[in-house]
């Protein structure tokens, strides 16, 4: 029997209304799980109108609260998702889970202090928005609050029935990546850890995001929600692209720099071959081989 399709939340009706009227933009959410919401993001350069809903966020439903993880890239988004979730749910928010930094997945943050919950992040999350505090306000626009509780190794926190396990990771994507595993159905919010579709960026390490994959391989996983693109049930297969353009990166730069060629020609000929099956590959491409390339230049 094939996987039920993720299911539009009945209370969004109004929402889905505005989307006819206005077919640009709409707040859309799904349920591919029982009390797991989904809401998808766009795949978008980060230099175009509506670069702050790119991220996949949502939240997941306890018997006793709600845990929202990430919170979108502004203010905005982050308003949106909480109007959804009161939408469906009477619940008090509990928890804000941010899978790392990148202000697509944290500036929604304060559209919740209202709430009152425990914000939740990775224990190296609070520096990493230390650093990333001025880029937040001068590009775009808002600031950010830092988690008042850290996963230093892994955490777990009680919905009511419902127990969500989360794992602090080496440096990979970021310095600061969290996964979130709802036990209650087996789905892995992965973060930044996996995209789909959009280009993999980097900024972290390619040799921990390469060695961070393996592990995640092993993982027995029913449903996974990546950073970017479209939900799985199909858990390995899916990493398998982002871990081929990895690893052809890493051969790639590797191979230039053995040859002596400068950064100029590794941003034109590494893992080219890779391009037609990636969105964005020109605004992220460049990026991630200059990172590879300062990480391999001296091993």
């Amino acid at each position: 029997m094939g996987a039920a399709e993720p299911r539009i939340v009945p209370g969004l009706l109004s929402c889905l209304m505005v989307c006819a009227a206005n077919v640009a933009y709409c707040f859309n959410l799904s349920e591919p799980n029982t009390g797991v919401f989904v809401h998808a993001g766009r795949q978008l350069a980060l230099d175009m109108p509506g670069h702050d809903d790119i991220a996949n966020i949502g939240f997941i439903v306890g018997k006793k609260c709600v845990a929202v993880i990430d919170s979108g890239g502004s203010i905005r988004i982050g308003s949106e998702l909480r109007a959804a979730i009161m939408q469906h749910t009477a619940l008090p928010i509990c928890y804000v889970i941010n899978t790392h930094v990148h202000f697509d997945h944290v500036l929604g943050n304060a559209a919740f202090e209202i709430d009152r919950p425990s914000f939740v992040g990775h224990a190296a999350l609070t520096q990493a928005m230390a650093r990333s505090r001025e880029l937040f306000v001068t590009q775009y626009g808002g600031d950010v609050i830092a988690p008042d509780r850290v996963v230093e190794h892994e955490l777990t926190l009680d919905l009511g029935g419902r127990q969500l396990q989360l794992r602090a990771w080496p440096t990979a994507h970021s310095d600061c990546d969290l996964t979130v595993f709802d036990q209650q159905t087996d789905a892995l919010w992965t973060g930044d850890l996996l995209f789909r579709e959009r280009l993999p960026a980097l900024d972290g390490s390619l040799k921990g995001w390469l060695s961070m994959l393996d592990e995640l391989m092993r993982m027995k996983v029913a449903l996974a929600v990546p950073g970017h693109g479209p939900v799985t049930r199909d858990f390995k297969s899916a990493i398998i692209p982002e871990r081929e353009y990895l690893e052809a990166l890493a051969d790639g730069i590797r191979g230039e720099l053995s040859e002596g060629r400068p950064l100029e020609h590794a941003i034109q000929h590494v893992a080219a071959a890779q391009k037609p099956r990636w969105l964005l590959w020109d605004s992220v491409h460049p990026h991630n081989v200059v990172r590879t390339y300062e990480e391999l230049e001296w091993e």
